[in-house]
């Protein structure tokens, strides 16, 4: 190629790319920026369940057999804990009282600046999970068996009454306008709830696109739910003004919680199988999985830092499976055989504590 042609191929190579060049610089940015900021190795006994970041008082409760570990949010290093809580699953803070609650029994009490005890609160059924609604500063702790959620007024610790929710509650959401939404994992349910009157006013079916309901998450100013279920791995979305099911996404193995960031309009779902399933509602009928976030295996819980948009999950490493004891004469009254552990002894201080963002 002589050099007038290349001159005049060189030209047009560049009047081509210059329009590409224009969009890709203009492009957002891309939908898989989410990724593990930071893993913190905090270590410590003790099983795990929920994890709770009270944004406005900047400190995570992670509650571990019989105590909560609390940590600073923004740096994760430990600040004390709050003891006493027996097979605590849950935590939830009202900012507003400073005052903090554990899904334990009895339920615990403390002050959120100092950490110190003010009350047990003794309660029925076998707490699990734990709400807290901004408009009546009730604090409920749900239960797989009756009763289904006991209402505590978080700045005194009374007892408010109890909620028979017609079925067993996993997670719960409030928007803050004196509804309830509470997921009800055997019943492919969602119970709506009058926080005023602590009456059930509807369930919202999922219609057979999912069962098993773990995780629940809402857009408040939309009104949207969104029901992530196990079997199959599926995020329901609907209505919460009417139960109205928009659409359905999958999700990755082993859903146990959700959240959804109003600023970022995206919903989380965390799994067991180490991913974190993202959600983006472009519109109130619009919605798409933008991203699953590789996080670690046994992270299936999640929680919200609303200042700093940021999702934090925790999980910590398991030995191998024991083997079966050997067969022998003596069997089980029933007759069956022992069941053998789903998973090994968790690794000494391998409990981490993650932080997905960009």
């Amino acid at each position: 190629m002589n050099k007038a042609h290349l001159s005049t191929f060189t030209a047009g190579l560049l009047a081509l790319a210059s329009p590409l060049t224009h969009l890709l610089a203009q492009a957002p940015e891309a939908a898989s920026s989410y990724k593990v900021v930071n893993a913190a190795k905090v270590g410590g006994a003790g099983g795990y369940d929920y994890v709770y970041a009270d944004a406005d008082g900047r400190r995570l409760y992670i509650p571990r057999g019989n105590r909560i570990t609390v940590f600073d949010l923004d740096s994760l290093k430990p600040l004390g804990e709050i003891a006493n809580t027996p097979s605590v699953h849950g935590a939830v803070a009202d900012p507003r009282a400073h005052h903090g609650f554990s899904s334990s029994k009895p339920v615990v009490m403390w002050d959120t600046e100092t950490l110190a005890t003010i009350k047990t609160i003794d309660v029925q059924g076998g707490p699990d999970g734990i709400l807290f609604d901004p408009a009546t500063e009730h604090v409920l702790i749900l239960s797989h068996r009756a009763p289904n959620a006991t209402v505590i007024d978080a700045r005194d610790g009374s007892l408010v009454g109890t909620i028979d929710l017609g079925g067993a509650p996993e997670q719960g959401a409030a928007d803050g306008q004196g509804h309830l939404y509470i997921d009800l994992e055997d019943k492919d349910q969602i119970a709506v709830v009058d926080a005023a009157t602590l009456k059930v006013t509807a369930h919202y079916d999922l219609g057979g696109k999912a069962s098993g309901p773990a995780g629940l998450a809402l857009d408040a100013k939309n009104h949207i739910l969104f029901a992530c279920c196990r079997n199959p791995a599926t995020c329901v979305i609907l209505s919460a003004d009417d139960g109205r099911i928009l659409a359905s996404l999958p999700l990755g193995a082993g859903t146990d919680g959700a959240a959804f960031n109003p600023t970022t309009m995206e919903a989380f779902s965390s799994q067991g199988d180490g991913t974190l399933t993202v959600i983006k509602e472009a519109s109130p009928s619009s919605f798409a999985v933008e991203q699953n976030v590789p996080t670690k295996a046994g992270a299936k819980t999640c929680t919200l830092d609303a200042k700093t948009n940021q999702i934090l999950l925790i999980t910590a490493e398991y030995g191998p499976v024991p083997a079966p004891p050997p067969a022998g004469p003596a069997q089980p009254a029933s007759g069956e055989a022992p069941r053998r552990p789903r998973r090994g002894p968790m690794v000494p201080d391998s409990f981490t504590i993650l932080v997905v963002g960009h």
